[in-house]
């Protein structure tokens, strides 16, 4: 059975095109659910209007569903609570000059 620690680390194969970071170091998975072979991923985005959206969700389910192990996962877009750069890796967010 797959755990957490995994799906985060499949989870940082999804970049923000934008960007060209991982969206674990950006902050922007808020949680990871495992349920057997059922992975539930609960993430935000940079904004609400990221003309990205698309890809990053199917790029993230398809990352977990690469998982051995993982038969079904379910990416949940929220912006409760929006996105900050505070969330952010501070490496990264000082990098990028935020």
């Amino acid at each position: 059975m797959v755990d957490k620690q995994q799906v985060l680390k499949a989870l940082r194969k999804v970049k923000d095109p934008e960007l060209t970071v991982d969206v674990v170091v950006l902050g922007l998975i808020y949680d990871v659910d495992v349920n057997g072979d059922h992975v539930h991923v609960r993430m935000t985005l940079t904004t609400p209007m990221c003309p990205a959206a698309d890809q990053i969700v199917t790029d993230a389910k398809r990352e977990v569903e690469a998982l051995e192990g993982v038969d079904h996962a379910d990416v949940e877009l929220t912006f409760d609570p929006p996105w900050s750069p505070a969330k952010m890796d501070p490496l990264i967010r000082a990098s990028l000059g935020l």
